[in-house]
């Protein structure tokens, strides 16, 4: 396995793993992982496939959460996390690390919103308990039963361009 191919089944296990574990550090400084939907998952969103398909080289991530979460306050004050993908049964891991930001931008986190979402938010995208979370990372280290590939991320990832369909 070469590092373009372990790249493609990196993002293929992106687009399959049933949850993505996002680490954040408490005020404390101790890491805090918790499990989050993964957006990416084809099966669980088809309507975001749209959004990751010219992502694939910077392997943008989105989270939504609510913004009462105490993982909102550990990314303010401390944006490096990670961000776990993996399938245990076949020995298989993506670890991507990078700054999380909290997105304010309306259009952006419209683009994010899925119908059916209002079962947490009742009101609906801009629910004042709705919050999407943006990851750029910046480094990937994808495991494969005894193999490892690590990578840096593109310097200047390409920027969505909201508006544009």
């Amino acid at each position: 396995m070469d590092s373009n191919e372990a790249q493609r089944l990196s993002l293929d296990l992106m687009a399959t793993a049933e949850a993505a574990y996002v680490t954040t550090i408490d005020p404390d400084g101790f890491p805090q992982t918790r499990a989050m939907f993964n957006l990416r998952r084809k099966e669980q969103f088809p309507g975001l496939a749209a959004l990751f398909k010219d992502h694939q080289d910077d392997f943008l991530v989105y989270f939504t959460t609510n913004t009462s979460s105490p993982k909102i306050d550990h990314i303010k004050k401390n944006p490096k996390v990670s961000s776990y993908y993996c399938k245990p049964s076949e020995f298989r891991g993506l670890m991507l690390s990078g700054e999380m930001s909290v997105v304010t931008d309306r259009s952006e986190k419209e683009h994010v919103w899925q119908k059916g979402w209002e079962m947490y938010y009742p009101g609906g995208v801009h629910d004042p308990d709705h919050t999407v979370l943006r990851l750029r990372p910046m480094t990937a280290k994808y495991y494969h039963q005894l193999n490892s590939f690590h990578w840096d991320m593109p310097l200047t990832p390409p920027s969505p361009q909201w508006g544009e369909d």
